[in-house]
This record gives C-alpha cells, structure tokens and sequence, in this order.
C-alpha cells in the first residue's frame, strides 16, 4: 500500500529535500502547471508555495498569524499570492473571491499537516459544497485579490462552485494527533467493527512508529490538536504507560506504530476513493530526513480536461 519514491527530483536545488521531493511528486502527477490555484494548507511563511512555481494562483491557509513570510518575495513576480488567516475547519473554498471569480481548478499541498489538519484540508477540498453554519467565522483576508465591482467579499452570496480539483500531495504527519470527530475515515474504520475507542487506540500506538517511550508527559506540548503549522519534531506525544508497553520490543513497538499509522492513513485512501480519486501513499524522503515521510497523493480516477 506504500509505495517508496525518494527524493523525486525538481528543477530547484535550494529547496530543502521535504520540498522539493513534494514538488517533484507534483511534477510527475502532472499537476505543476499554469492556469490552476495551489490551496497550501497549514501554510505557515509559505515556504513551499514559495517553490511551487512563478505565474500562477497560490491560496495560502494558516490560522496563525506568521512571522518572516515568503510572500513578499513574489511582489514581482507573475506569481499571485493570496493569505487567509483562518482554522481549515471553517473555510469553505467557495466564499472565497479570487476563487469564485476565475473558478480555476484547485490542486491542494500541506508539508506536514499535523494530525486532524489533514481531515480537515481533505474535507475542505472535497466537501466544499456542504452548506457551513453561519456562526463560523469569517476568514482574515491578509492578502487578496481585488472583489468584483460593488460586491463585498464577507457578505456576497458564493458562487456556483470553485474549479475542480485536480489533484492534491500532502506530507501526513503526526497521527497521534488524530481525533475522530474530524477523521475522514469513519466509514472505513466502522465497517470493519472498529469505533472511537479503538480509533484513539491505534492514535496513541501510532506515536510508537517515532517516538518510542522515550519522553514523559512533562514533555507533551498542551496544543490544539487540529494545529495546522508547528513542525512534527515539536509533536511529542506523552509516553504510553499501559501494561502492553512491557511486553514489546523497541523493534516491535516501531512495527506497530507503523500499522497503526497505515490504518489511519487506509481510512483515508478509502475516503478519497469513495469521493472519485485515485490516491497512494509514498515514503518520499529517507527516514534520515525525517521519521515522518509518508506523503499523501492523490488524483481523479477519471480525469477531468483543465
């Protein structure tokens, strides 16, 4: 189910080996290319919009107002960024101005979304004409492009839709984070007679996959767990303490962390399939790099022209 493609390769040297193995992933989907609007969620300073490519349509999501971002670095460039500060669970794609405007086709990126953030770019994308309540926030629009004459973005009716989406990559990371009101999962998880219970079970063996019972609770961040930007190496789950943690091996331990990751992950590979996509997981760095190196692709199973 998980297939290994380490560093693809991608025009751009400078771009660190996470980056630019996810932009070469894109390159070989077919998905680097003009007249398309790049969704990058948990975007943080933009780092990997940055490498992307010039003249084209970013939309970049953070809810966190970010210090030293890339953005201005692409004033004169064909390149057009545009910065919502909002929480992925409450953007809708559709009430968005420059994507109602040119209803361009969406191809959606995260490097690392942590945890829940991952479901939630995945429902973002893919259930963006579900009707949102209307006491979720608004998104803080940091940067923008122009609304049409005489309509006022916050307020305006959506449109008929955004674009479809052509494709998407995502860096999984932090499974541990997982939460099962947000799991795109369910389905998958509920047919084989699993429910929450065993859902937060496999969450917490999945840390085992990278971090072993090294670190106690004292070493546990109290962060949201549907935190969309933070680096995973800040991710530390608390230590197990259940009586199976003496009956394994660190070796066994590992080997379970991995499954219960690639259980998750299958709920997720199911969910894309029953939306119509075509999806793998690809170990797409070296462990050297990075314990978490699983990346999330995916396209429709029956293309759509762009």
């Amino acid at each position: 189910m998980v297939t290994t493609h380490l560093d693809k390769p991608y025009s751009s040297e400078e771009a660190e080996p996470v980056m630019a193995s996810i932009l070469g992933h894109l390159e070989d989907l077919g998905l680097l290319q003009r007249g398309r609007c790049f969704v990058e969620f948990g975007a943080g300073r933009g780092k990997l919009s940055h490498w992307i490519h010039e003249d084209l349509q970013l939309l970049l999501v953070e809810r966190s107002s970010t210090r030293f971002k890339v953005d201005g670095k692409h004033q004169d460039t064909g390149a057009e960024f545009e910065r919502l500060q909002v929480d992925i669970q409450h953007l809708d794609l559709r009430k968005v101005p420059l994507l109602q405007q040119k209803k361009l086709p969406l191809v959606g990126v995260g490097k690392h979304l942590c945890g829940a953030a991952t479901d939630l770019a995945l429902r973002c994308l893919l259930e963006t004409s579900k009707v949102r309540e209307e006491t979720e926030p608004a998104p803080k629009r940091l940067r923008s492009s122009e609304p049409r004459p005489g309509e006022d973005p916050e307020t305006s009716e959506p449109g008929p839709g955004t674009g479809p989406v052509l494709g998407m990559a995502l860096a999984l990371c932090c499974h541990h984070r997982c939460e099962w009101r947000h799991y795109v999962g369910q389905q998958f998880f509920l047919q084989r007679g699993l429910g929450p219970a065993e859902f937060s079970a496999f969450c917490r063996m999945s840390s085992w996959a990278t971090c072993g019972f090294r670190l106690s609770n004292q070493d546990c961040p109290s962060q949201d767990p549907t935190n969309q930007r933070v680096e995973h190496e800040g991710h530390k789950p608390a230590a197990e303490t259940d009586a199976v943690t003496g009956l394994l091996s660190a070796a066994e331990r590992q080997h379970v962390g991995r499954l219960c990751k690639l259980m998750i992950d299958g709920g997720r590979h199911h969910f894309l399939k029953t939306k119509g996509f075509s999806s793998k997981l690809i170990r797409y760095v070296e462990p050297q790099v990075t314990l978490e190196n699983i990346l999330l692709t995916a396209v429709p199973s029956c293309p759509a022209l762009s």
